[in-house]
């Protein structure tokens, strides 16, 4: 590998624990309560505009995803949505905070066998009191040496990340789900970074692979990442 790793980065929804297939239920749920309305298609691609135009406003997560919803609903009906149809859409919104955490496969050991060779850091974007709280009840949280938890994930970040927490980019690795948000920047900065696909991918997390990169790496769960870092070092 040339340097020494002095620190790795972890992404946290759809690398450490289920979120997104959570997002999709209440997606096809919302679809099904606004079916008098519109049609699916026409529903799902309006849902995403509203959710495009507002992150710069209420940032990622399900709090404004919830408020994408209820847009979507008083454009679809022409301002005409009954009381009752908002009403279900705040309790859709409700039940995804309370879901409970689902880890994915060999996260817990995984962790355990790396947090005494390197500094863990996880390093997640969205509503800062709904990650923490996602962290609390994963029971990961003492396995981290530090948490950044951010509205955006842009080279800067692991720049940043990375200098703080190691010796910078050159030493460092990323671990996650999303091409655009993990991999992409991270490789940007001169760090190593693995793809973990989850399989259900949110449309604006796409990004082209960056193959051939050496610095490219891509597994099917967390259970080969002890052995990649071993046969790097």
């Amino acid at each position: 590998m040339g340097e020494r790793l002095s620190v790795i980065g972890f992404d946290a929804d759809d690398t450490l624990w289920q979120n997104e297939s959570f997002f999709r239920l209440t997606e096809d749920r919302f679809a099904e309560l606004l079916a008098d309305y519109a049609e699916d298609t026409h529903l799902r691609e309006r849902l995403l505009e509203f959710e495009v135009q507002n992150i710069g406003h209420y940032g990622f997560g399900i709090k404004g995803f919830m408020l994408s919803m209820i847009e979507t609903a008083v454009a679809v009906t022409d301002g005409r949505v009954e009381g009752h149809v908002i009403g279900q859409i705040l309790e859709m919104g409700q039940e995804m905070l309370r879901h409970p955490i689902h880890l994915l496969p060999h996260v817990e050991e995984t962790l355990g066998r790396l947090t005494d060779r390197y500094p863990l850091v996880l390093i997640t974007k969205g509503d800062l009191l709904h990650q923490e709280q996602k962290l609390a009840a994963s029971g990961l949280g003492d396995l981290f040496a530090a948490v950044e938890i951010v509205s955006e994930k842009h080279p800067a970040t692991y720049e940043h990340a990375f200098s703080i927490h190691g010796m910078g980019p050159k030493h460092a690795m990323m671990v996650g789900n999303s091409m655009k948000s993990d991999i992409r920047p991270a490789l940007d900065v001169g760090a190593h970074a693995v793809y973990v696909p989850h399989g259900i991918a949110w449309a604006l997390e796409h990004a082209e692979t960056p193959e051939g990169h050496p610095k490219f790496h891509e597994l099917p769960d967390l259970g080969g990442l002890t052995a990649l870092i071993d046969r790097l070092e």
